[in-house]
């Protein structure tokens, strides 16, 4: 169905803002950021005009994959305060009419639950089929090379099975080793996971951004069982292999939305993040109709630098390939669904260091990539510190690292012996999830008023320019062209609603497209490139809606020559 102005949902014309609560704001100087700290950026949140905030795991964890690795669901992580600070936040949020979306981190848990403490204990334990519990190989020894039940291989390199030598068994873990996949074909699994839901809906939160959703169920055979995938380089399947988009997916998101959901739909953000999920799986999951979810994150457009090599081998963005993929998705979901648009979040680089220049033209290469997300059709998410321009990290050594992930590609690439550590670190610098993770800017002083201690990951250099406090004093920052942004989106039912067409999809520098609802239209200009680019867009176009540069460019004789990442929005005459 194509929303109407009666009938679209609230979150079509609402901005999603994500704190990584690790990262946003310290407020007792241990150098890690926590709810009491969440408390002091409220009004910040306010002013910017977001709908919606989406809080990375607070949960109690031990921290493997900064809190992805889930040992308590229904309690807050004592790093982060506790579950009346989280109410004193919530409470906190709803008086400025700021709605508050969990992450629910419902394909693994961590190894230190008690529900895989116990599931460990024994072969014969109740809830050993809680996880994948598998023998090794027939024939082949447990823990000998190749000895793992299948070829899966981890997100987080090697192999995705663990052998536990207490009980001569391995069991499935997709990322870390101590991040065990949980068994959704058992229905005591299921029913645990939506009263967890339920309670914290009772609690007072509005919705859910669901991670890696699409994983948690997995590819059986007729009996159950769990095989290899094609093989990828080497004996291992390809990340992700034999165990996305399972066959009973669909059956068990709608099985949530009847036994979570029903009754208390219409105010709440459903989100799932579906690595590897196609436009036709989009339009399934989001569809109104199928009762699933509202919308998921693809993958898709961000991966579009990754190399031969992967992520930490990127190579330059072809424009052209960008504007493909993402009016794919446009058209893909112009009847049936919904997108949910995003440059950065915790596991991305920097956008203005990805897809634009962080040096000169850190203001209008960040503004105008603002500009051109948020003006496609969907809901955007903005990540901390995005409103601010922030960059990626600029580390030099491996030492500054803390991520999980990066520092497993650096130790199985050292081991593999492939790449210098030059190259190494080069990949680091350009992709590490760290880069998203450096705490937010607030201002030019020590550790960028983000702590009186010692950070927990180093700031970056740039804070003592690039910081909410500057900002805020200059109408002409890349903070207040976001707050523009927003309010363009609450305001006007064209950016909300309207249909999106793909104009030169061949240039090789300019991105243009137009949203059309009834009679009125826009047209949207992003120039990608450090140079004057010329584009032929047709004549009609008058009222400035929105820019980025002190003399916006005009449409003359059917074409207009924008300046170096130069953002332009106008409206048909």
């Amino acid at each position: 169905m194509t929303f109407t102005r009666e009938d679209a949902p609230w979150w079509t014309g609402a901005v999603v803002y994500q704190i990584y609560p690790r990262s946003f704001q310290d407020s007792d100087g241990d150098g890690v950021g926590d709810l009491r700290g969440v408390l002091q950026r409220v009004d910040h949140l306010a002013w910017l005009g977001v709908d919606v905030v989406w809080f990375s795991p607070l949960y109690r964890s031990p921290q493997d994959d900064n809190g992805y690795d889930i040992s308590d669901y229904q309690d807050v992580d004592p790093v982060f305060g506790t579950l009346e600070d989280l109410d004193e936040v919530v409470a906190a949020l709803h008086a400025r009419g700021i709605k508050v979306v969990m992450d629910l981190v419902v394909n693994h848990t961590s190894d230190e639950h008690p529900w895989f403490v116990e599931s460990r204990s024994s072969v014969g334990s109740p809830k050993r089929d809680w996880y994948w519990w598998r023998p090794a190989r027939p024939g082949m020894a447990p823990g000998t090379p190749g000895a793992e039940p299948t070829n899966w291989g981890s997100f987080f390199s090697g192999p995705a099975w663990e052998l536990d030598e207490a009980t001569g068994e391995y069991y499935l873990h997709l990322f870390s080793r101590k991040q065990p996949d949980l068994n959704w074909e058992n229905p005591q699994v299921r029913e645990a996971v939506y009263a967890m839901m339920r309670w914290w809906l009772d609690r007072g939160v509005d919705g859910f951004r669901m991670d890696v959703i699409n994983l948690i169920s997995k590819h059986v055979d007729d009996h159950g069982e769990l095989s290899d995938a094609p093989a990828g380089d080497g004996r291992l399947a390809p990340q992700g292999a034999g165990s996305t988009n399972g066959p009973r997916l669909h059956e068990y998101l709608q099985e949530m939305h009847r036994e979570v959901f029903a009754g208390r739909r219409a105010g709440l953000l459903l989100v799932g993040e579906t690595p590897g999920a196609t436009v036709d799986d989009a339009v399934l999951f989001s569809d109104p109709a199928r009762g699933e979810l509202d919308m998921v994150f693809t993958f898709e457009h961000v991966g579009l630098d990754h190399g031969p090599g992967g992520k930490f081998d990127p190579v330059p963005l072809d424009l052209r390939e960008l504007k493909a993929t993402m009016a794919r998705w446009q058209a893909g979901l112009q009847d049936v669904g919904w997108n949910a648009l995003y440059w950065d979040n915790h596991d991305q680089p920097r956008i203005v260091s990805r897809f634009g220049d962080d040096g000169a033209y850190r203001r209008e290469s960040a503004t105008m990539l603002a500009t051109v997300l948020h003006l496609h059709r969907g809901t955007p998410y903005v990540y901390q510190g995005e409103e601010l321009g922030m960059t990626n990290a600029g580390f030099t050594s491996l030492d500054d690292y803390r991520d999980i992930e990066s520092l497993r590609h650096a130790h199985d690439a050292r081991a593999a012996g492939h790449v210098s550590d030059e190259q190494l670190l080069a990949g680091l610098a350009a992709a590490s999830r760290d880069n998203a993770r450096t705490p937010v800017q607030w201002d030019a002083g020590p550790h960028a008023g983000f702590t009186t201690g010692e950070p927990w990951l180093p700031v970056t250099a740039n804070h003592t320019h690039v910081n909410a406090e500057a900002e805020r004093a200059d109408p002409a920052s890349v903070l207040h062209h976001y707050r523009r942004l927003h309010a363009l989106r609450h305001e006007d039912e064209v950016v909300r609603l309207g249909d999106f067409t793909l104009l030169l999809p061949d240039h090789p520098h300019v991105y243009a497209f137009t949203r059309a609802l009834g009679d009125d239209a826009l047209l949207v200009l992003g120039n990608f490139s450090g140079e004057e680019q010329r584009a032929e867009v047709g004549d009609g176009w008058g009222e400035l809606v929105l820019g980025n540069v002190p003399e916006p460019a005009v449409v003359r004789d059917g074409a207009v020559t924008l300046s170096p990442w130069e953002a332009l929005v106008l409206r048909r005459a």
